[in-house]
């Protein structure tokens, strides 16, 4: 073998052990992470300057349903947030509260049901208005 092939070889070898480790501690923080409590690392983004996405905090286990009270509670305070900032997107109410988008699809279908607020607009543009 050349000097450049050996050189070549080395920097690969020293690369995968670099990755190799990196790789381990992930996966320990993640192990770590689920037994104590559920508390995951935020992720970053692939891209530089790339979007994460917000995560809720977890009170209950995946796939379970949320209980009438914990449902009442969102509804109330999905109701007085948007009657204090009337015009807002689900997008913009979610980041203000700290609760995923995905979370407040009962209770908004629930408020509009009962005529408890109107709307402007479809799909991702939708906004609110309590009446």
């Amino acid at each position: 073998m050349s000097n450049t092939d050996t050189a070549i070889k080395e920097a690969v070898e020293s690369f995968v052990e670099q990755l190799r480790g990196l790789i381990q501690g992930a996966a320990l923080e993640a192990v770590h992470a689920a037994l104590s409590g559920g508390a995951v690392p935020e992720r970053r983004s692939a891209k530089p300057g790339g979007r994460t996405a917000v995560a809720a905090p977890r009170s209950r286990q995946k796939g379970s349903k949320r209980t009438p009270e914990e449902l009442e509670a969102l509804v109330k305070k999905l109701h007085s947030h948007i009657a204090k900032n009337p015009g807002q997107r689900v997008e913009q109410i979610g980041k203000t509260l700290g609760i995923a988008t995905k979370e407040f699809v009962l209770p908004i279908k629930k408020l509009v049901s009962e005529k408890k607020f109107s709307t402007k607009g479809a799909k991702r543009a939708t906004t609110y208005y309590a009446k």
